[in-house]
């Protein structure tokens, strides 16, 4: 029997359960709970009207476990199957640095904030460590000079999963034809980061279900979607929601 998901309804996946996750990241822990202090709603509400909102903002975090790994997955597929690695490099790049004024302001609230950086520059950084991996595949040295050095980037420069980021992205790597060896070891790893990640455990049976196929996928929808909707998401939280909460 075929498999069901192929690559563009993973990132499709991927992608909303990213946006739930954004949105209590953004929303409800940046504007409503006023967790940097940068907040509109500042003073409004009560200790247990906040309270009653962590307690929504766990269940949408929880479900936005789900896309991290799934983000790594593809990653890695594309890292395989790409004709140049310098261009998919440049993308990841480019975006990086386009949405990290989007971040700031959806996580922060800041125009610029320094203390941590996008999500793409983690998988940029990953995309390196692979690229490593990969080019020098006869080399012993290959596997602790391609995690080492991009992970110590990573987490110099506090990206978002940081230095454990890139070791997921390189375990996805090096375990992709042992997929169950390669859910359990990242799974290992992601709760040993953080109890919250549990829920990655449903990332690898969505990934168990991927056919091999990439499907129709608009390539830089998916790409812009990033910054586009940490903009929205500000808008949302810095300009509308001070009138409904």
């Amino acid at each position: 029997m075929k498999k069901p998901l192929t690559g563009s309804a993973l990132k499709w996946i991927a992608i909303l359960t990213m946006l739930i996750d954004h949105a209590g990241a953004c929303l409800i822990e940046v504007f409503v709970m006023n967790a940097y202090g940068t907040s509109p709603l500042a003073g409004r509400l009560t200790g247990e009207q906040i309270m009653a909102w962590y307690n929504f903002d766990v269940y949408l975090r929880l479900i936005g476990r789900i896309a991290f790994p799934i983000f790594c997955f593809l990653l890695v597929e594309g890292a395989v199957h790409t004709r140049n690695m310098g261009k998919y490099m440049f993308r990841l790049a480019l975006f990086a640095l386009l949405s990290e004024v989007p971040f700031d302001l959806a996580f922060h609230n800041m125009l610029i904030f320094t203390g941590s950086q996008n999500v793409y520059l983690t998988l940029a950084l990953g995309l390196a460590a692979v690229w490593i991996l990969k080019g020098w595949e006869t080399k012993k040295w290959r596997l602790p000079v391609g995690l080492l050095l991009p992970a110590f980037a990573a987490q110099l420069l506090q990206t978002d999963y940081g230095a454990v980021g890139v070791l997921v992205i390189v375990l996805m790597y090096l375990f992709r034809e042992m997929p169950w060896i390669r859910a359990v070891v990242c799974v290992f790893v992601l709760v040993t980061f953080h109890s919250l990640e549990w829920p990655t455990v449903f990332s690898f049976l969505l990934i168990a279900l991927y056919n091999g196929e990439r499907g129709r996928q608009p390539k830089y929808f998916f790409y812009g979607f990033y910054p586009v909707h940490l903009l929205v998401l500000w808008v949302i939280g810095r300009f509308l929601l001070v009138n409904f909460v």
